[in-house]
């Protein structure tokens, strides 16, 4: 293995530790500005894309290209998939305080770490596709997962604020 996959490894066991830490911590604090900050990575990710695929088209003696359409099609479905997993996981609960909290869920660790061992898994396979195409894949993979995710999660969490779960 060479360093740069293991800094690949390092840096995804660190978000994974952020994410399960941060998830962990927001199950003890209500959920405030009417659950904005649910769908902030959904406004702010688009952002990111734009930046990444220009700073892809600028690589010296490399065309950019897209990859082809059932591939794209592709890592939707997957992202999709992955998102729809998540949100599966997610819950919210009005408690005796009248706020709204993130519900605790064990499998929710689980869950991330099967998603990022697929997203490596993934990057072994493909290792033959060009780095701007593995690049633009995965960047619609993220976004779509993201996207349901957190506007699945929004919708729960209004559902919740609405009194229309309990």
């Amino acid at each position: 293995m060479d360093s740069q996959t293991l800094i690949g490894y390092a840096v995804a066991a660190f978000i994974v530790l952020l994410v399960v830490v941060l998830r962990t911590r927001r199950t003890k604090r209500p959920i405030r500005r009417g659950g904005f900050g649910i769908l902030l990575p959904v406004l702010i990710f688009p952002i990111m894309i734009g930046f990444s695929i220009y700073s892809l088209t600028q690589i010296p003696n490399h065309p950019f290209h897209l990859p082809v359409l059932w591939e794209l099609l592709c890592a939707g479905l997957l992202g999709a998939g992955l998102g729809s997993l998540m949100l599966y996981h997610t819950g919210y609960e009005k408690r005796e305080d009248g706020l709204i909290y993130s519900k605790p869920n064990k499998n929710f660790k689980y869950v991330l770490i099967a998603i990022i061992v697929l997203r490596f898994a993934l990057a072994q396979y493909f290792q033959g596709l060009d780095y701007t195409e593995f690049t633009v894949l995965t960047l619609v993979l993220a976004y779509l997962y993201i996207s349901v995710w957190r506007i699945g999660s929004y919708m729960k969490f209004r559902r919740v604020r609405l009194g229309l779960v309990e």
